[in-house]
């Protein structure tokens, strides 16, 4: 018998939805401080460029972290269960290990700085592997898509600490202190983790490390055949390769198009900011009545089509509003497909081994912004920033066509 369709207010004003929320915030703000609050750190105490730029090494914990993620799904901390035992330890480490980079100065401890740094990237990654296997097994099937959005918009929104209050505050007080105070808001996520429920299931918890390795991969290729498996892995690649293609070099394609740093910083970083936000949050409301395939299929979609924005840019030249326009579809489009590709991401995972499927999902999907990176420069010096952006819409047709396979629209209920 077909389980009844819940009223969306009962999804929408959910405590799941606020634990969403104060998690996101807990998971993004260790990531900001790394790539925002650190490089300006660094530089203001004259730190060359060339050295900031290696400290980007240090973040491939965020890439690895599936590696260690069994562990987390093997092992249970003797407090607080499964996930808040976990979560709270990552937390504590964070708090520790954000406050006390302020205590050296880049002058002569850079060496230590490193160190530190590396461990704020390692500890975040971890609590990011146990956040999102709590986040999966909090919330139903139904409530994937909007608990996605609520969690990707605070983890974005947790960006204005360290790249907004944080820089203020270093003009007037500190760094030392400027550190404390961000490693504070941790707090944040640390008294989250202690007020809400485990929700863990034990006795599906794997009981050896072979196991926690193993069987994962095994589950995933069993479930529905290998062909199956190698379909899912193949749209997760492609599904949003297009976009970040398009989007890799975006600042030095608006240079060329002849806009100022003032009107990029103005216009299209602002754009970018308030369309991403927009997207994911009508996403998350959309999938309050839309299923994760059809989301997928709609989102798509327009996270395809917007693209075209970039080539009629690349085309027209400097117009100010045109920018605005164009960012504003683009990263309109960015939300939406990313908050349907991430409700799908979990949806693909065993609750038996939710924090290595998770881990290694999230991590495969950074294959194609790596990819997208190393190889943009390339083709745009060769073909020209309108054929570029034409081919980044044609590399968006093949995740489409794989929605046949993985995602069809007319699925079974």
């Amino acid at each position: 018998m077909p389980t009844p369709q819940r009223k969306w207010q009962d999804i929408l004003f959910s405590r799941r939805m606020v634990v969403c929320v104060f998690i996101g915030f807990s998971s993004g703000m260790p990531l900001y401080v790394l790539i925002q609050l650190v490089p300006a750190w660094l530089r203001s105490n004259g730190v060359d460029l060339a050295t900031i730029g290696l400290f980007s090494l240090v973040s491939l914990p965020y890439t690895w972290k599936f590696l260690w993620s069994p562990l987390m799904d093997r092992f249970t901390p003797p407090f607080l269960g499964r996930r808040r035992g976990w979560a709270l330890l990552t937390q504590l480490a964070l708090l520790v290990a954000i406050g006390l980079l302020g205590q050296f100065d880049p002058g002569d401890s850079l060496r230590a700085i490193v160190a530190l740094v590396f461990l704020v990237s390692l500890f975040s990654a971890s609590q990011d592997i146990v956040i999102d296997a709590y986040r999966r097994e909090l919330l139903a099937d139904d409530e994937l898509g909007t608990g996605n959005s609520f969690f990707i918009n605070a983890y974005r929104l947790s960006s204005l600490v360290p790249g907004a209050l944080s820089l203020i505050l270093s003009d007037h007080l500190p760094w030392a202190t400027v550190y404390w105070v961000t490693a504070g808001f941790m707090l944040v996520g640390i008294v989250t983790t202690l007020v809400i429920r485990e929700v863990s299931d034990d006795t599906l918890a794997p009981h050896s490390i072979r196991e926690a390795v193993i069987e994962p991969f095994r589950e995933f290729f069993q479930r529905d055949g290998v062909a199956t498996a190698l379909a899912v892995l193949a749209f997760m690649f492609f599904y949003k390769l297009g976009d970040s293609m398009a989007t890799a070099l975006a600042t030095p394609f608006y240079l060329d198009m002849g806009f100022t740093r003032t009107e990029i910083g103005s216009i299209a970083k602002v754009a970018a900011l308030w369309s991403v936000i927009a997207g994911s949050l009508i996403g998350g409301i959309a999938m309050l009545r839309l299923s994760i395939n059809r989301a997928l299929w709609i989102f798509g979609f327009v996270q395809l089509v917007t693209i075209l924005g970039f080539a009629w840019l690349s085309v027209a030249g400097h117009t100010p509003v045109g920018l605005f326009l164009v960012v504003s579809a683009e990263y309109l489009g960015v939300g939406l497909g990313t908050v349907a590709l991430t409700a799908y991401i979990a949806r693909e995972t065993s609750r038996a081994f939710t924090a290595t499927q998770f881990a290694l999902f999230t991590s495969f999907i950074a294959v194609p912004r790596t990819f997208a990176n190393a190889s943009t420069g390339f083709l745009i010096e060769a073909m020209g920033y309108t054929t570029f952006f034409l081919l980044c819409t044609a590399l968006a047709v093949p995740g489409m066509l794989m929605l046949l396979k993985v995602a069809p629209w007319s699925e079974s209920k």
